[in-house]
C-alpha cells in the first residue's frame, strides 16, 4: 500500500532555505575534500556522497545543541 499524499519529498518546508542548503552542502564537501560540483554528481562514490550528508547532519546537530544550551559552547 502506497502512502502517496501528493507531497514531494524533495521539497523544502521553507523554499527560501534551498539556496542556503546548497551553499552549506558545497561548504561541507569542500571541507572534507569531496569534489562536489554544480549539476550532476553521479560520479561520486556512495561513501563520498554519504560523507557529505553525514557531516551536514553532524554540524546541524552541533548547532542545535549550542542553541539549546544557550550558546555556551
Amino acid at each position: 500500500m502506497s502512502n502517496n499524499s501528493g507531497s514531494n519529498t524533495n521539497s523544502m518546508a521553507v523554499p527560501e532555505a534551498k539556496e542556503a542548503m546548497k551553499r552549506f552542502k558545497q561548504e561541507v564537501a569542500s571541507e572534507i575534500g569531496v569534489p562536489l560540483k554544480e549539476g550532476y554528481n553521479g560520479d561520486l562514490t556512495s561513501a563520498q556522497a554519504g560523507s557529505i550528508g553525514g557531516e551536514m547532519v553532524k554540524k546541524m546537530i552541533m548547532k542545535q545543541e549550542q542553541q539549546m544550551s544557550g550558546g555556551m559552547q
